[in-house]
C-alpha cells in the first residue's frame, strides 16, 4: 500500500507545505511512513470552494445515489484488507482484534446511513394542507422537509482511528444528509487517514459523486484546522477529542461573521454510581469495574472515571476486591507520545492532592509507552474542595469516592459538569435512591446505565453519544447512530407551492414512498 503524505483535494494529491514531518510508531515513537508537510491557507480553501461548488449538485443526487455511494466507501475500506489494520495498529498502538472490530464498525455504520438514506425518514417531511374555508382566516398549504447545510468539515480523533475519523461517524452522516466533507487527517495516523480518504475517493468516482464531495487535508498543528473552520464556505464542524481542541473550534466557528454549529465530543468523566444493596457480590462487582476501566488502556471517552461508592463495609470490600484486580493487570501501548505523558501527570497530579490514596496500581508493559493503570480514592469533601480532582485523565485511572449518605451523593451529583455517561448499579431495594437520582442524572448526561458499563457504544437508532457541555459543545445532538444525521440538515417550509415544483417527497402523491406527517398524523411509508 503506497503512501505520498499528500493532502487529497476533490480525487488529486496536492503535496503541502513548511517543515517536514512524520508519523510515529506508537509503541517505541520512531518515525513511520512517508514525510508530510502541512497544507497551505491556499489549499484548505481550494478545498472548500471545490466542495462549495458541488454542494448543491450533490444535495439533489437522488438518495439511492447517496446510499450507493456509502455503501461503495464500506466496500473500498473492506477491500484494503488486513493492510490497513496493520498500518493503524503501528500508529495506534491498538491491538488487531479492537482494530477488526473497529473496521467492522465503521463499515457498518457507513452502510446503516445507506439504509436511512434509503428509507427517506431522515427528510422529516411534515404537511399541513391547505384550509381555504377555515374561519376567521384560511391556511395556506404548508410542506416541510430537511435539506442539508452544505460542506461540512471533520476532525478525526486519536483513539478510534477508523470508527472516529475520515470515513467514521461524522463523515458516514454528513455524506448521508447530503453535505459534502473535508477530512482533516489526524497527526496520531496520517497513513492510515490516506488509506482510508483513497478508499473514500474511490468509491466516489466509481458512483459517479462530483469530484468536490470529499477532501483530505493533512495538518500537524492547529493552523489547518483554524484555517478550515474559519472558511466561509465550510458550513459545520465534526470534532472529537480535547477540550482544549474542541473548544479552540468552537471559538473559532464563533469569530466569524457568520457563526456556526460545532458538534465537538470533548471529555468526560462518566460518573458509576454504586447504591448500597449492589454490591451483595463485590468481587464480581470489583472485577467488571476493572475490566472497563482497563479496556483498551481507558481509552474511550466513555471510560468509568469517576466511580462514587458507600462508605462503610461494603464499600470497603469492594475496594478490596478492585486491589489485587488491577495489581494483576498490565499497561497496554498508549496511542502516544503525548497522551502516555499526560496519563503519568495527570495520575501523580490527583495522588499529590491531600486526602487522596493509592487504592491499587497495575504493571507497566513493555516499552516506555505502556503505562499501568492506577486507581485511588478520596472521600466526597476531598473530591468537592479540589478542582485537580474532578478533570478527566485520559486512560486507566480511576478515582473512587466514598460517599455517605444519600443527599451527600445528590450533592455532588448536582455540582458535576456535563457528562457523555452515568452509570447507576443497585438492586430492586435501591428504586427508591434511583428514583431521587434519576431526574439529576438526565440532567447530567446523555445516556444512563443501569446495572452495567459505560464502555461499548453500540452503533444503532436509539443511541445518544452526547451530553452537556463540557461533554459536547451541543447537547441536542448525538455523534452515534441514525440521529446524528440531523446535525447536519435544517429544514425549509414550502407554502403554497405548485405540485411540480414541489421536491418528491413532499408531493402529493409521495412518488418516493417516505414516511411523512399529513396534517398531524403519521403516514407509514406504502409497502
Amino acid at each position: 500500500m503506497h503512501l505520498t503524505g499528500t493532502s487529497i483535494v476533490a480525487g488529486r494529491d496536492i503535496p503541502g507545505t513548511g517543515e517536514p514531518w512524520r508519523g510515529v510508531r506508537a509503541a517505541t515513537s520512531e518515525p513511520l511512513g512517508p514525510t508530510l508537510r502541512d497544507a497551505s491557507p491556499d489549499h484548505v480553501a481550494r478545498a472548500a470552494r471545490l466542495a462549495a461548488s458541488v454542494a448543491r449538485e450533490y444535495r439533489a443526487l437522488p438518495g439511492h445515489r447517496r446510499a450507493a455511494f456509502l455503501d461503495a466507501c464500506a466496500e473500498e475500506i473492506e477491500a484494503l484488507g488486513d493492510g490497513l489494520l496493520h498500518l493503524a495498529g503501528s500508529e495506534s498502538g491498538l491491538p488487531l482484534d479492537r482494530l477488526t472490530g473497529e473496521r467492522g464498525r465503521t463499515c457498518g455504520q457507513l452502510r446503516m446511513f445507506a439504509d436511512l438514506v434509503r428509507s427517506g425518514d431522515a427528510l422529516g417531511v411534515r404537511v399541513d394542507s391547505a384550509l381555504p374555508d377555515r374561519l376567521p382566516l384560511a391556511r395556506a398549504d404548508l410542506r416541510l422537509r430537511r435539506i442539508p447545510v452544505g460542506p461540512v468539515a471533520v476532525f478525526g480523533a486519536s483513539n478510534f482511528p477508523l470508527a472516529f475519523s475520515v470515513a467514521g461517524g461524522d463523515t458516514a452522516s454528513a455524506l448521508a444528509a447530503g453535505c459534502p466533507v473535508i477530512a482533516k487527517a489526524h497527526p496520531a495516523h496520517p497513513g492510515t487517514s490516506e488509506l482510508v480518504a483513497r478508499a473514500v475517493i474511490s468509491a466516489a468516482e466509481h458512483t459517479g459523486m462530483p469530484a468536490g464531495v470529499f477532501s483530505l487535508l493533512v495538518g500537524r498543528g492547529t493552523e489547518v484546522g483554524q484555517n478550515l473552520v474559519r472558511d466561509p464556505r465550510i458550513m459545520a464542524v465534526g470534532f472529537t477529542g480535547s477540550r482544549a481542541g474542541g473548544t479552540a473550534l468552537v471559538q473559532a466557528a464563533n469569530s466569524r461573521p457568520v457563526p456556526i454549529p460545532v458538534h465537538a465530543e470533548m471529555s468526560a468523566v462518566n460518573p458509576v454510581i454504586v447504591l448500597n444493596d449492589a454490591l451483595d457480590d463485590p468481587t464480581a462487582l470489583a472485577a467488571a469495574y476493572v475490566a472497563s476501566l482497563t479496556n483498551g488502556s481507558g481509552q474511550f471517552c466513555t471510560n468509568p472515571g469517576l466511580l462514587l461508592l458507600p462508605a462503610g463495609a461494603a464499600g470497603d470490600a469492594f475496594c478490596a476486591a478492585v486491589a489485587p484486580a488491577v495489581a494483576g493487570t498490565t499497561g497496554r501501548v498508549m496511542l502516544t507520545p503525548g497522551i502516555t505523558e499526560a496519563y503519568i501527570e495527570g495520575s501523580k497530579r490527583w495522588a499529590a492532592v491531600d486526602g487522596v490514596s493509592m487504592l491499587a496500581q497495575g504493571l507497566p508493559g513493555e516499552g516506555p509507552y505502556a503505562p499501568g493503570p492506577v486507581v485511588l480514592e478520596c472521600d466526597v469533601a476531598t473530591y468537592t474542595a479540589h478542582d485537580d480532582l474532578t478533570g478527566e485523565v485520559f486512560g486507566a485511572a480511576g478515582l473512587v469516592v466514598r460517599w455517605s449518605g444519600l443527599e451527600e451523593l445528590l450533592g455532588l451529583l448536582e455540582g458535576m459538569e456535563g457528562q457523555l455517561t452515568a452509570t447507576i448499579h443497585g438492586a430492586n431495594a435501591d428504586l427508591r435512591a434511583a428514583t431521587r437520582l434519576l431526574p439529576v442524572l438526565e440532567d447530567l448526561a446523555g445516556r444512563i446505565v443501569w446495572g452495567g458499563w459505560p464502555t461499548g457504544v453500540e452503533v444503532c437508532h436509539a443511541m445518544v453519544h452526547g451530553g452537556p457541555w463540557p461533554a459536547t459543545s451541543a447537547p441536542a445532538t448525538t455523534s452515534v447512530g441514525t440521529l446524528a444525521i440531523e446535525r447536519w440538515l435544517r429544514p425549509v417550509c414550502y407554502q403554497s407551492f405548485p405540485d411540480a415544483l414541489l421536491p418528491e417527497e413532499l408531493r402529493a402523491t409521495n412518488p418516493l414512498g417516505v414516511t411523512r406527517l399529513v396534517d398531524g398524523t403519521l403516514e407509514p411509508r406504502p409497502r
